[in-house]
């Protein structure tokens, strides 16, 4: 299979709009963390443990997952270069690289996305057994 520097190329919006949507998701989690700081300030026992392990351990993945899709992104730029040196080899094992690079982000997105749900089942679960104890 022969590869042109345009098949590279074609990744550039994916990838990047996939490393807009880790950002966001990187936000979104920063700005739970800082809130749950101010309560845990006002009312230590508010943050339980369960919710701080599922926390750290989404940060991590998130930052696994920008990790791997920047690193895909390089070596979709890598691959360009050495096409463009008509280095088809090269260019061609770096794009597979890249490939894999990129899917690995991907499965790792999937998984943060499995604890996010979970974390809002506990909340919504706390939430139901609240009510019930109100009755």
């Amino acid at each position: 299979m022969e590869i042109t520097l345009t098949t590279p190329a074609l990744l550039f919006p994916a990838i990047s709009l996939l490393l807009l949507a880790y950002t966001n998701r990187f936000l979104a989690i920063a700005t739970l963390i800082r809130q749950l700081h101010q309560s845990y300030l006002s009312d230590p026992r508010s943050v339980l443990e369960g919710q701080l392990k599922n926390l750290r351990t989404r940060l991590y993945l998130i930052r696994a997952m920008q990790l791997f899709g920047v690193t895909s992104l390089l070596l979709c730029v890598l691959a360009m270069f050495f096409i463009y040196l008509e280095a088809e080899v090269w260019g061609s094992g770096i794009f597979g690289i890249s490939l894999v690079l990129l899917l690995v982000s991907l499965l790792i997105s999937v998984r943060e996305l499995q604890l996010s749900t979970k974390a809002l089942d506990i909340e919504l679960s706390d939430m139901e057994l609240g009510n019930k104890l109100k009755f």
